[in-house]
């Protein structure tokens, strides 16, 4: 079987660099052992027979040199899960040194482009690290099909996990008001949602809905006119090493209690002790700490519909001004929680969907051109996606934690990721070792900054009105 890749999906093979590899990677931990015979069960029936592109290559042909996917004739599951040892002492530093340097290694072209390890030894269980190239999928939807292996039950008992609590409901907070308003402009009326498979088909078509009107044109006009960040110690010039960490998984009762003092969300606490982390780091090095953007990807994709066999990308980004000017936490809330409102209904993720979509029909300068303009408006990327809130099993084995991490692309050295997972939230941050070069201070600073917040709120005794 042979199909053409679709332009959206075609973009992640041009952006590709030695540097900047576009692959998406996640690692998840487990209390005990996992089953081999059982997990290579699971992973055949769930991911490779459900999911042709998890045993397709990418080929290329023709004078145009169009991009397709081809059924491999040599697919064999053990080329792409195999078991591994993590070197003593196996723990947490131990694993992260192991991700951090898989993000540095780049995929067989000649097979379907993902892979999967056991990796034995770590603590008292194992892990699993996860790699899959961006051209198959977004985050999202990846995050989706990865915990749609795990079970509500040890046994297998009860069926499969839903990915999502939240699954017949939007995401909560005004992260899920900010999608709500970006799948509202993917097609401009109820119409365009309806012709799904045209804009599928018709990228360039989705970009005249996702522009149409006065919203779209002021949206594109803001995407392409906004200034590029100011030099900092996240953006430059990027080299090959990675490392990657993350923090202690934070209860997310605790981070309530904050939003409940401040009229915020979880999402809202969250990415404010974000931007006071980014902060404290810039400020240690005597930088005066300036706003950046984060750039933030955005599902396109409702929470009801379902993963579609053929994946792809289907995702745009906002770009969310990080309020690091503001000496006082509490301030800083506020101040993102007003810029949040402000991004809610915007049409900015279609926008560059779109253009993603378009560039991708385009000849590989073009379609550079047109990500560069994205990339130099931000200094960081921040992802942030809701995982069960109720412990799931994988192979048997009960699931400790997970994190993942989207590519860092061209000048960006520092990727973002919040996962939240059986009531705990957990940040992890990758970094090209050259612009950062210990994320474990970083994740320090998130953890310090979340204390001086909760401190802050506690002291302050009341929430402000919001304008």
């Amino acid at each position: 079987m042979s199909e053409r890749m679709h332009p959206s999906d075609a973009s992640w093979l041009q952006m590709e660099e030695p540097t900047s590899l576009m692959v998406i990677t996640a690692v998840l931990w487990f209390d005990e052992p996992l089953d081999w015979e059982r997990l290579t069960q699971v992973v055949r029936e769930r991911l490779v027979e459900r999911y042709p592109r998890f045993r397709q290559r990418v080929v290329t042909g023709g004078l145009l040199g169009t991009v397709r996917w081809e059924d491999d004739p040599g697919f064999r599951l053990e080329a792409h899960l195999r078991r591994t040892k993590l070197r003593p002492p196996g723990d947490r530093a131990e694993l992260e040194r192991m991700v951090g340097e898989s993000m540095s290694t780049p995929l067989d072209f000649s097979r379907p482009l993902w892979e999967m390890h056991v990796i034995q030894g770590y603590e008292e269980g194992c892990a699993l690290l996860m790699r899959v190239h961006h051209c198959i999928a977004d985050g999202i939807s990846l995050a989706r099909v990865l915990l749609s292996l795990t079970d509500e039950h040890a046994d297998g008992s009860g069926g499969r996990a839903a990915y999502f609590e939240t699954v017949e409901e939007e995401p909560p907070g005004t992260l899920g008001r900010l999608l709500r308003g970006a799948r509202t402009v993917v097609g401009s009326t109820r119409a365009a949602w309806k012709r799904g498979a045209e804009l599928l088909a018709e990228p360039i078509q989705l970009m005249d809905l996702a522009v149409e009107g006065a919203r779209g044109a002021s949206a594109l006009s803001r995407v392409l006119t906004l200034m590029n960040d100011p030099p900092s110690p996240f953006t430059g010039e990027l080299g090959r090493v990675k490392q990657v960490a993350w923090s202690r998984p934070v209860p997310v009762g605790k981070v309530r209690e904050i939003g409940h003092g401040t009229g915020s969300t979880v999402n809202d606490v969250v990415m404010a002790v974000v931007a006071g982390m980014l902060r404290r780091y810039m400020d240690a090095r005597g930088q005066p700490p300036e706003d950046v953007r984060a750039v933030v990807p955005v599902n396109l994709r409702s929470p009801r519909e379902p993963i579609p066999r053929a994946l792809g990308n289907r995702f745009g980004v906002v770009f969310l001004p990080l309020p690091l000017g503001l000496v006082d936490p509490v301030d800083r809330l506020w101040e993102l929680k007003r810029r949040m409102d402000k991004l809610k209904r915007s049409p900015e993720a279609a926008v560059v969907f779109g253009m993603l979509s378009a560039a991708g029909l385009a000849p590989a300068p073009v379609e550079r051109m047109a990500v560069d303009i994205i990339r130099k408006k931000a200094s960081v990327v921040l992802t942030n996606v809701p995982g069960p809130k109720r412990p799931v099993y994988l192979a048997g084995a009960r699931l400790g934690g997970v994190m993942f991490w989207v590519p860092m692309a061209a000048r960006l050295g520092v990727g973002l990721s919040i996962f939240s997972y059986a009531g705990h939230v957990t940040l992890g941050v990758a970094v090209d070792e050259g612009l950062v070069p210990e994320p474990r201070e970083l994740i320090e600073d998130f953890e310090a900054e979340l204390e001086s917040l909760a401190e802050a709120v506690r002291d302050s005794g009341h929430s402000r009105p919001l304008h």
